[in-house]
């Protein structure tokens, strides 16, 4: 029986963990037909050879539907990852076997970034290990000296946004897109003072937090992460109202409530003055969307050691860990 090859093959509806699919048929030969075999492969392995129709397990075997097919779930999809897919026509023979048609072209895509619906999962596993909120006043900064001698130089006294890293899920719309500056607010239980110790350098820039985090600043959730140990990391954007940043993470983020959330809170009491707060149990990574004037805080000399193992730089997040990865993928 000769099938035809599917031909023209279009990809649509992407999303971090599904497609559609549809390619142009013949009518006159759909009756025919009663699989679909399709053959998805990471790009990085688009040369290998494509299984024969006896070697299904592995790959994609789908009835034949009505056109565009949804091709759905995470057993074979990871965020923001290049594929490669092919199609083959199939009909089952009263034998049990498949007439199969040739392989149609190679088609090639990109999955998408998490959707706000998968980061509202990571925010409610976040939520669970927060822990308890203390008091603090002031962001950081840890760089070495030349970093900030460079910023006097060259940048005009400014500590300029760069593109964040690949660091944390790989399915973060932040990761090589939303440019930043890196802060800390983390403080030690029993001084309520940054920790002296760093993994990014020995010199520390430390700005008011009313001056970052102020009535015009939004507050978004951007990613909850570890890297194969106890420590976990959650990532929040601060954005000045109608920033560039704030209308990037607008439509990608789930915003947090500044009063009232598990993480971060600025609340004005009674008595007029400002309360800040940040979650004990994790480890907080804050990028700050707007250049900053080194004129606005203190640059310094820490007297700790330098901790390059709790370094975050294009870390890695454990695929395996319970604690903060979603089904979607990783």
């Amino acid at each position: 029986m000769e099938l035809p090859i599917a031909r023209n093959i279009k990809i649509s509806n992407i999303t971090c963990d599904s497609f559609k699919i549809c390619w142009d048929m013949d009518p006159h030969t759909t009756e025919k037909i009663t699989h679909y075999f399709i053959d998805l492969n990471k790009k990085a392995n688009k040369n290998s050879n494509k299984f024969k129709h006896k070697d299904v397990p592995t790959k994609l075997v789908a009835k034949a539907v009505p056109l565009p097919m949804t091709v759905r779930g995470h057993w074979f999809l990871s965020p923001r990852t290049e594929y490669t897919v092919a199609v083959q026509i199939a009909s089952k023979q009263t034998d049990g076997d498949y007439a199969v048609s040739e392989w149609s072209d190679i088609v090639e895509f990109c999955t998408a970034d998490y959707s706000s619906v998968h980061l509202t999962q990571l925010l409610q596993k976040a939520e669970v290990i927060a822990g308890r909120m203390l008091k603090f006043s002031v962001f950081y900064r840890n760089q070495h000296e030349e970093y900030f001698q460079h910023c006097r130089d060259v940048l005009g006294g400014r500590m300029m946004p760069s593109v964040k890293d690949n660091s944390g899920s790989h399915g973060s719309p932040l990761s090589g897109k939303l440019e930043g500056i890196f802060f800390s607010c983390n403080t030690e239980f029993n001084t309520g003072q940054p920790p002296q110790d760093s993994p990014y350098g020995r010199f520390r820039f430390q700005i008011p937090a009313e001056i970052l985090f102020n009535p015009d600043t939004r507050l978004y959730f951007g990613d909850f992460y570890c890297m194969y140990t106890a420590y976990h990391y959650v990532i929040l954007v601060l954005a000045p109202r109608g920033s560039h940043g704030d209308l990037y993470c607008r439509d990608r983020l789930p915003e947090l409530d500044v009063t009232n959330n598990r993480f971060l809170t600025r609340v004005c009491g009674e008595d007029g003055r400002v309360v800040f707060q940040h979650a004990q149990d994790v480890i907080l990574e804050l990028i700050y969307t707007e250049l900053v004037p080194l004129a606005q805080g203190t640059v310094s000399q820490i007297s700790g050691h330098q901790l390059m193992s709790l370094s975050t730089v294009n870390a890695k997040k454990d695929p395996s860990c319970k604690t903060c990865n979603i089904s979607v993928g990783r």
